[in-house]
């Protein structure tokens, strides 16, 4: 176990709740995960997840490569704030996982007397012992969901994440996890990356945006990614300022994501005209159905390690657990 900090390790303070249960604390709240599993933990910060980024998604990813070998699985407890980022970071840095990375974390803390974070630890715990179990993957709530599909929907509510567009991979019954979809397990090690790109910006478009705003950011990010309108629209207005600064975004290499602000389906650019057009751009990429927090982290290791350009989108074309089709 791989604990991070978050509500599920939290005590109330003086100025709110903080994370403050160690691992071995947040153990002994679930006494019977020793009926059906012997666990290791190691605690490499408490954090709130807030405060989780990228240097945290490197020393996660780095735990398990170091203990990659030693272990059946890994369960990573986390805050819900940014877990789905974390889960989307940790899928392209540990890519091809035979070996379950499980993340959870709760809504209210294991501190609590009436609280999911019990149960939450406990079906991670049991996901991750299971034969069928591999690869990056968030369990909340009685759901197992890829950790390149998820997302946090709701702040309050037990039910806290979504799997967006694509169906949750399993359900725990009864402590047992019933399968919808199995996959076939990869074989051989994972590719483990090791390094992210930290100059990502992402621009949700508004109605009469500054286009001012893509010159102030061409010298700051190497990546961009555009929330853009309905199936991916871009106005025309002031002097079409928008498609002109895309495409100058776009030279020397850096990339641009065209997205959607809108959460479901996904974009369509070859659907209207305000679209259309960018697909003919260089270094423009379509993210089609992906999900901010996928697109944003395999945007960050696709420009790692000083790749550009063409080398640069391959990368983030290629799909990995789903996460674009």
């Amino acid at each position: 176990m791989i604990a991070t900090g978050g509500t599920i390790a939290s005590k109330p303070t003086g100025s709110g709740l903080a994370p403050a249960l160690t691992s071995e604390e947040l153990l002994e709240c679930v006494p019977e995960i020793a009926e059906f599993c012997s666990v290791e933990t190691v605690q490499p910060f408490n954090l709130d997840s807030t405060d989780v980024y990228f240097p945290h998604w490197l020393k996660i990813a780095a735990i398990v490569e170091e203990h990659y070998r030693a272990f059946d699985g890994f369960v990573v407890t986390h805050g819900t704030d940014t877990m789905a980022y974390t889960a989307a970071a940790l899928s392209y840095l540990i890519e091809g996982s035979r070996k379950p990375v499980v993340l959870t974390g709760s809504q209210k803390s294991a501190y609590l007397r009436d609280t999911d974070a019990r149960r939450n630890l406990v079906d991670a715990f049991r996901f991750c012992a299971d034969d069928g179990a591999y690869g990056v993957r968030i369990v909340f709530d009685g759901n197992v969901i890829l950790g390149t599909r998820a997302r946090k929907t709701r702040t309050r509510s037990y039910n806290a994440f979504t799997s967006v567009d694509f169906p949750s991979v399993a359900v725990m019954r009864d402590g047992e996890p019933f399968y919808y979809l199995r996959g076939e397990k990869p074989r051989g090690m994972p590719v483990f990356l090791h390094a992210l790109n930290e100059r990502i910006f992402v621009l949700k478009m508004t109605p009469g945006l500054d286009p001012a705003i893509f010159s102030y950011l061409e010298d700051r990010c190497d990546g961009l990614i555009l929330e853009t309108f309905g199936s991916g629209g871009l106005p025309n207005y002031k002097e079409d300022a928008y498609f002109e600064a895309v495409k100058r975004f776009a030279a020397a290499g850096r990339l641009v994501v065209i997205a959607t602000q809108v959460e479901r389906e996904g974009s369509a650019l070859a659907s209207y005209a305000v679209g259309r057009r960018l697909l003919g751009c260089e270094n423009v990429i379509e993210a089609r159905c992906m999900t901010l927090e996928a697109a944003y982290a395999k945007l960050s290791a696709a420009l790692a390690g000083g790749r550009r350009g063409k080398t640069a989108e391959q990368f983030f074309r290629t799909p990995v657990e789903y996460d674009i089709f």
